[in-house]
Formats: structure tokens, C-alpha cells, sequence
């Protein structure tokens, strides 16, 4: 089990150029959100993470800490599952509190821009969460493949309490409402296969996606790989 807060995104976001074509328009919103966010405290970046063994055989439920969750695509084809590494993330309330009140100020492009930054700087916490499963699995001689969240096909949305009980999520504020959405809203939670000599997967959650070929994250995650 791991909490990790405080994390600077930000500062790879400055480092980084926006995905996608940037005009000297989308440059210069992108620049003002990511001071706004600078200068206004609004990124509380953090995670929580645990690999959980599984609890009896891995078909066709994997049980894991007191959880069931139906999810075959994390069955290998080879290799042996035998835990599953389950982590949520969050940005906290600031940033979307603040787009809000960009909308209510008429400053739709700043609030659009601001709410894209928040996008990124998920997909880096959620990046960051990954990466520190992966090194505690190797650690252990463990393998980690494949990555499904709540929602994708292959595990459904109602099995977002599950995986967010199982990450431990309610350490850094991670609440779920009553429609299944997180709360902070620019939270995500994720869930990744365990076990000895796992293969690299062949499919990715996005295969399925009508938008993957435009998605400004999908392109971001290629970059990064």
C-alpha cells in the first residue's frame, strides 16, 4: 500500500508542449492556465495504490481483498495472475472549482483551456501511479500488465466502488456519488494485472474508442511510452 501527495505536475507541464496542433492562440490560454494553476494553488496532485493478492483462482471472478471484480481481459494467456494492482488519483477540488468560475465570469476559453491542463495533468499522476507499481512489482520478481478502468469495456462502470475500496482511494479524498462519478471530479482510478511471467498485452482500453484517433491523452500516453 502506498499514498503519495504533493506531486509537482505542473512542472512537467511546463516542460512539455500541448498534444496536438497549437496555435499561438491555444499557446498562449494553455500559458495563462498553467500560471492560474501555478500561482492559485490549484493542483493537489496525489495517489494511492496497493497490489492486493488474489483470493483463490483468477476465473471468472478475480477476488481480491474481500472484492470481486469480472474482468477477463486481465486473464493472461500465459504466465500466472496472481494479484492485481489497483491505484487512484486525484488533482483534489481546486482546478475544477475554478473552472466553474471561469464559466461564470464569461471566460469560456480560459475555463476550456484550464480544464484541458487538468486532463494532462491527471494522465501524469495516473502515469506516475503506474510507474511506482511497476517498481514495487518488479521488486517482488512480479510482472504488471494490461490497464482497465471502471467504465471501459471489459469492466463495467459498477465496479468503480470495488476498485477504488481496493486502491484505498478514500486516503486522499476520493469520494463516489450516488450517479458512480468520482469526487474531485479530475479524479481517475485504474486496475492492472499482477503475476509471474505475464505477457505485454495486445489490446489497450482505448481500441474500442469512436474519439482514440483525435484523443489529446491517447496521443500524450504514445508520446510518453
Amino acid at each position: 500500500m502506498g499514498t503519495v501527495r504533493g506531486l509537482d505536475v505542473l512542472r512537467h507541464a511546463q516542460a512539455s508542449p500541448p498534444s496536438g496542433p497549437a496555435s499561438p492562440a491555444r499557446q498562449r490560454l494553455r500559458a495563462q492556465a498553467l500560471a492560474m494553476a501555478r500561482v492559485e494553488g490549484l493542483v493537489d496532485a496525489s495517489y494511492s495504490y496497493r497490489i492486493v493478492p488474489l483470493q483463490g483462482p483468477a476465473a471468472p471472478l478475480l477476488r481480491a481483498g474481500g472484492e470481486s471484480l469480472e474482468a477477463p481481459r486481465l486473464l493472461p494467456a500465459s504466465g500466472q495472475l496472481t494479484a492485481l494492482g489497483c491505484a487512484a488519483c486525484t488533482l483534489g477540488p481546486g482546478l475544477e472549482r475554478r473552472v466553474s468560475e471561469l464559466f461564470g465570469e464569461r471566460r469560456a476559453s480560459l475555463a476550456m483551456a484550464l480544464d484541458e491542463l487538468g486532463n494532462e495533468l491527471l494522465f501524469d499522476t495516473s502515469r506516475a501511479a503506474q510507474d511506482r507499481m511497476f517498481a514495487e512489482a518488479s521488486r517482488r520478481g512480479l510482472s504488471m500488465s494490461g490497464e482497465l478502468r471502471a467504465g471501459d469495456p471489459g469492466l463495467a462502470l459498477a465496479a468503480q466502488g470495488a476498485v477504488l475500496r481496493l486502491a484505498d482511494a478514500d486516503s486522499i479524498g476520493i469520494r463516489l456519488g450516488g450517479s458512480l462519478l468520482m469526487h474531485p471530479l479530475k479524479s481517475t482510478s485504474m486496475v492492472l494485472g499482477v503475476g509471474v511471467d505475464l505477457p505485454a498485452s495486445t489490446w489497450s482500453r482505448c481500441d474500442s474508442c469512436r474519439s482514440s484517433a483525435r484523443c489529446a491523452v491517447r496521443a500524450r500516453a504514445a508520446a510518453a511510452a
